[in-house]
């Protein structure tokens, strides 16, 4: 009976044990190679401008009246476009290029910046129909994500040129208590060649980092401060030893016992 017991306690403690192993812990982008960072000097990067480009949906009204583009909303939006009231109409940017608006046609976009294309739909309006139009223009697709240590995880839309890092977390809502803000990764480009920017935090320069400017399909990462990471594997070592001592303590309460 003492010998079935205790082979009984031993198989229990290593189930546990072994059901305990096998729990998987994800972090998000690690992989096992040295990553470094590919933008390392400021004065190493070419700050340029946003470039329309096709399926861009772009929001157009003019600043000088509190109705669409032109005087007389149309019933349909060319292009593909939706919406409208004081925010304007949205009209997407067609595979050649073009964006359809209403009554000038289509107009040639891709390839120009928001000002330009702002500029160029101003003169035609101008030109065609309106008296001393203003031409307001944004990209309203232009979107990043952030993930980790932050707030307010999600997609958040780039609503102005040169959005900064800092603007943007701002935006969500700031980072957690956990966060290690001395290491906050900006990874852009393509998933074969994706390019990692490190940014800390803690130096006040970062503020007017150029490498900070975010893209439009940037990943923003912020991983956990060392201090959370060793309180969580503290915490993974007391999830594991807790049943693993009280068994033993049983198994000591159960031989005392046996042998009196």
């Amino acid at each position: 009976m003492r010998n079935y017991t205790f082979i009984c306690l031993i198989t229990g403690i290593l189930f546990l044990l072994t059901s305990c192993s096998s729990k998987q812990y994800q972090y998000l982008f690690e992989q096992k190679n040295n990553v470094t960072d590919t933008i390392s000097k400021a004065s190493d990067v070419a700050i340029s401008p946003y470039r329309i480009k096709a399926q861009d949906i772009l929001q157009i009204r003019n600043l000088q009246s509190i109705k669409y583009i032109v005087d007389e909303a149309p019933s349909t939006n060319a292009g593909g476009g939706g919406g409208g009231g004081t925010a304007g109409q949205t009209f997407q940017v067609e595979d050649d290029g073009t964006v359809a608006l209403p009554v000038i046609g289509h107009v040639k976009v891709a390839g120009l910046t928001r000002p330009e294309a702002a500029k160029q739909i101003e003169g035609l309006y101008r030109t065609n129909l309106l008296k001393d139009p203003i031409i307001e223009l944004k990209i309203i697709n232009l979107k990043v994500t952030m993930l980790g240590e932050i707030k307010g995880q999600g997609n958040y839309t780039l609503t102005k040129d040169r959005t900064t890092l800092v603007e943007m977390i701002g935006e969500a809502g700031g980072l957690t208590d956990k966060a290690n803000e001395a290491n906050v990764k900006i990874i852009r480009g393509d998933q074969k060649n994706p390019q990692v920017t490190e940014i800390n935090l803690r130096d006040i320069q970062s503020i007017n980092d150029p490498r900070a400017i975010l893209q439009s399909g940037d990943v923003i990462y912020i991983a956990q401060n060392k201090r959370t990471i060793r309180n969580d594997k503290l915490q993974n070592v007391s999830v594991i030893t807790q049943p693993v001592l009280l068994l033993l303590n049983t198994a000591l309460i159960i031989f005392t016992l046996s042998h009196r």
